[in-house]
């Protein structure tokens, strides 16, 4: 490992300033970073440690009635606070299908939205090929096995997909994501957060350079009864999504009134399938509809040669999750 130089930070302010300098990141629980440090994959010359900074470590109640979730919250707290698991249950159900009791225990929700792809070609410095590690320098999972990667959204320079469960729900959610840095402070919808590769899939989100996230706001929850979490693995625990599912409805009686979906594992952000959201207000959940809804969520589908199966499999997940939520199942 390279040599590198550590500070602790005291308040935004400190933070802030120390990252003005090259090279330089915030680490928090460290999960990920860490992990691609060790791997060669990311060279940070400077670490600056946010964990006690004030006020990033809480989650309180806004006036509009929605809920603010600070950055360094950390996962398992989140997935299991009283409020989250009454008024967002999509939320918490999402954090508890992500990852390991103890690496929830340590991740936090700030560190949680900047996770690196998991593709295998990105984390394996052998290969060369990799725009996202190197930008110019090819993407081997194209050619490669890639049974994991995007069916929407991707490009020829990247076919990664986002590795988040709290992404898709914080998606289908309409969360809002806080940011402070040296222009000061902004709001970002979550769905302008995290990018599609284009032809720079060496950046995973929009944040600008010194940014720090400190809050994810969600809206006032309309969907607390009829939400579902749906995670399609290899392998029941521990195991990143084939293809998920964040449906969350409004009932009348047994029509849909509105809908968010949003699908995790299938492209390089959470994929809201906002033509499947229209598609179901005003229907029943009887399941030939919900076929047809589903089936406008991967138009324009584009399968690699390992993960065709994603295709139907997304349709399929898109049923049930939105059958389970809507308590016809």
């Amino acid at each position: 490992m390279d040599a590198i130089s550590y500070q602790r930070a005291a308040d935004i302010g400190a933070a802030l300033s120390a990252a003005s300098q090259p090279g330089t990141m915030f680490i928090g629980g460290g999960t990920n970073l860490l992990d691609l440090m060790k791997g060669g994959v990311m060279r940070p010359m400077k670490l600056v440690d946010i964990t006690h900074i004030d006020g990033l470590n809480g989650i309180t109640a806004l006036p509009d009635g929605g809920l603010r979730l600070g950055a360094l919250v950390r996962n398992s707290d989140a997935a299991n606070h009283a409020w989250v698991r009454e008024r967002y249950p999509l939320l918490s159900q999402a954090l508890l299908a992500g990852a390991s009791a103890q690496l929830r225990n340590m991740a936090t929700v700030g560190g949680n939205l900047m996770q690196r792809t998991r593709c295998s070609y990105f984390y394996d410095t052998g290969f060369p090929q990799c725009n996202k590690r190197t930008p110019g320098s090819g993407c081997a999972a194209i050619d490669g096995h890639n049974r994991m990667h995007a069916i929407l959204g991707a490009s020829r320079q990247c076919i990664a997909t986002n590795p988040s469960d709290m992404s898709v729900a914080l998606a289908a959610l309409d969360a809002v994501v806080r940011v402070t840095g040296p222009n000061g402070e902004r709001a970002i919808p979550f769905a302008e957060f995290h990018r599609l590769p284009g032809d720079r899939p060496d950046l995973d989100t929009t944040l600008q350079a010194g940014e720090l996230i400190t809050s994810v706001d969600l809206p006032p929850p309309p969907f607390a009864e009829h939400s579902k979490y749906l995670k399609v693995r290899d392998r029941a625990s521990y195991a990143f999504a084939l293809v998920s599912v964040a449906a969350a409805l409004q009932m009348d009686g047994n029509t849909v009134k509105s809908a968010r979906i949003a699908l995790g594992g299938v492209a390089h952000k959470p994929w809201r399938a906002n033509a499947t959201e229209r598609a179901l207000v005003g229907a029943s959940l009887d399941k030939t509809t919900l076929q047809t809804a589903a089936a406008l969520a991967v138009q324009g589908a584009q399968a690699q040669r390992d993960n065709a199966f994603k295709i139907a499999l997304a349709q399929r997940a898109i049923v049930r999750a939105v059958q389970q939520a809507g308590g016809a199942a």
